[in-house]
């Protein structure tokens, strides 16, 4: 639920400006419906995971979903875009109550040995979504309106809370201590990058903003030397990066959460503005990526258990950053619209061999006392790189558009409120095109990246 709830959100933003901030051109506003669900969904991840292991994973699993399912009912009923992202983020606090637990009830429940199978269903479940959102919000955007993407959450949340009371184990606790210090300074760094990458192209790139933004770099670097420095038990257990592989699957997953993030947007402004295709008709063009990944990924898992990771997620990320630079080359008003599925189908195939590989080999050699503190580390990377992603296509959406439709942003007409004329197709084709090559090059850093991995221990022990 948590997955569709970020994809479901991509379909429907041109339908969500049209209806709530109908009279600016400026892109921006709107994608803080996904960056605001995203950063409160960040900030809290360090936390929540240590909150698992002290409290049980169980119970903080259903305390998130509680709260991520009445936010939902809130988020429908919002009258303007301010309430509306101001509940988009008390649905992100949900969501990082919930999304550590998963990951530490399976390391926690499987041996190392068997653990790729068990990470390839969990990672399986990010093709379902890319599937189930793009598909559900189409449907629901044509047929109802823009708010039962957020209803739809409340009979999913309620059956969801159900079948974890009665299903999901109750694991040995362990004490911890919280740093209360590492939380606040932790999140001071990232709202000031966020909100500076965000904003900075509506204020002109003033010199404040410059100023927040390297602020938030240097209270990043202030935490994580009181990190290093606190001596009972930090929010960030840094001797977890000892391990090279961990170390590395954070890079790669931050790349991931980058890309996934920014992609969404300019594909979905492009085929909806541009092409003039309804929610459900985009949202068709995602089905080959969705299904393929879907399929794979369980297959994937089970092989990770006897290969060294790198054989399925250096094919896996260069796959899908190829992919985005094909979909970046069809991008205008004359190409076929079913030459979409050929990339879309590439990229369900590139990743099928990234998800589940990432997050085995993450958790691979986590302790169970660890177990809440690495999955949170490592959902919490993948989340500021999907908030990094969300601020960043913003700001190069909107440049791209200024240098391909100069004084688009003063222009009476607004986007998001159906097709666009034809004098301004192409500008707006070639801005959307521009834009997909950022996520593209950006998932190519991972690429490199896992290429330092090394082979596991099992694997080695085995030889």
């Amino acid at each position: 639920m948590i997955l569709v709830d970020t994809t479901i959100v991509s379909v429907a933003n041109p339908a969500i400006k049209a209806a709530l901030d109908p009279d600016t051109n400026n892109l921006d506003n709107v994608v803080w419906v996904t960056s605001a669900y995203l950063l409160a969904y960040a900030v809290p991840l360090l936390i929540t995971g240590r909150l698992g292991d002290r409290f049980g994973p169980k119970n903080m699993y259903l305390v998130g979903l509680a709260i991520f399912t009445l936010a939902s009912l809130a988020c429908g009923l919002s009258p303007t875009l301010g309430v509306l992202i101001a509940f988009r983020a008390v649905q992100g606090l949900g969501a990082s109550l919930m999304t550590p637990q998963t990951m530490a009830v399976i390391t926690r429940t499987f041996p190392p040995n068997q653990r790729g199978a068990a990470m390839g269903l969990w990672g399986a479940t990010s093709g379902v979504a890319m599937l189930v959102g793009p598909l559900a919000g189409g449907l629901l955007v044509d047929g109802f309106g823009w708010e039962w993407i957020f209803f739809i959450n409340i009979p999913v949340g309620i059956i969801g809370f159900v079948l974890a009371w009665i299903l999901v184990p109750k694991l040995e606790t362990h004490e911890h201590r919280f740093d209360i210090l590492g939380v606040f300074l932790s999140a001071v760094a990232l709202f000031l990058i966020v909100f500076g990458l965000q904003e900075g192209e509506k204020y002109d790139w003033a010199p404040w903003v410059w100023g927040m933004i390297i602020g938030g770099v240097a209270v990043l670097a202030l935490f994580i030397w009181q990190q290093a420095k606190t001596k009972s038990e930090p929010l960030v257990p840094l001797e977890l990066f000892r391990d090279r592989n961990f170390s590395i699957a954070n890079i790669g997953i931050s790349t991931v959460g980058f890309t996934v993030t920014a992609m969404s947007l300019p594909m979905m402004f492009f085929y909806q503005l541009a092409r003039g295709l309804t929610p459900t008709e985009a949202a068709l063009l995602l089905i080959p990526m969705a299904v393929l990944a879907g399929v794979l990924a369980p297959f994937a898992g089970k092989l990770l258990d006897r290969v060294d990771p790198r054989v399925l997620l250096l094919p896996g990320l260069l796959l899908t950053s190829i992919a985005l630079f094909w979909y970046a080359s069809l991008m205008n008003a004359d190409t076929p619209i079913w030459m979409f599925l050929l990339p879309s189908a590439l990229m369900g195939v590139g990743q099928s061999g990234m998800w589940g590989p990432l997050a085995t080999t993450a958790t691979r050699n986590l302790q169970p006392r660890q177990a809440g503190a690495g999955s949170g580390i490592y959902n919490t990377t993948r989340t500021i790189g999907s908030v990094l992603g969300s601020a960043a296509i913003a700001a190069f959406m909107q440049g791209r558009l200024e240098a391909n439709l100069p004084g688009a942003s003063d222009a009476s007409a607004s986007f998001g409120t159906g097709a666009l004329p034809d004098f301004v197709v192409d500008g707006f084709s070639s801005a959307m095109a521009q834009s997909m090559l950022l996520p593209a090059s950006v998932l190519l850093l991972g690429v490199v990246a896992v290429a330092f991995m090394e082979r596991p221990a099992h694997l080695v022990a085995r030889r």
